[in-house]
């Protein structure tokens, strides 16, 4: 399962739209936008993930710095988490 990094999203860009998106390119086992926990508003970024390693490659190549919902994505493999302090 290749887990990937989407940034630099439009507001409005629900979890469909990153489904539909990617979907182009391959299976896609999950999309999610992520929001703020307090306002309920995007946060401007979300994952992907998809089955396939070449799919995945494919979609990271062919989405990066092209416009979903009219703005420019960044598209790149997710890098694990680093753990932080918590405030």
């Amino acid at each position: 399962m290749k887990n990937i990094y989407v940034g630099n999203l439009a507001y409005s860009v629900s979890d469909d739209d990153l489904h539909e998106a990617f979907s182009a390119f391959g299976e896609v086992a999950r999309a999610k936008v992520i929001m703020d926990r307090d306002t309920g508003r995007s946060k401007g970024f979300g994952f992907v993930e998809m089955p396939d390693d070449a799919e995945a490659q494919a979609a990271i190549s062919g989405l990066n710095e092209q416009p979903i919902n009219g703005r420019n994505v960044r598209v790149n493999e997710a890098r694990p988490r680093e753990d932080s302090p918590r405030r």
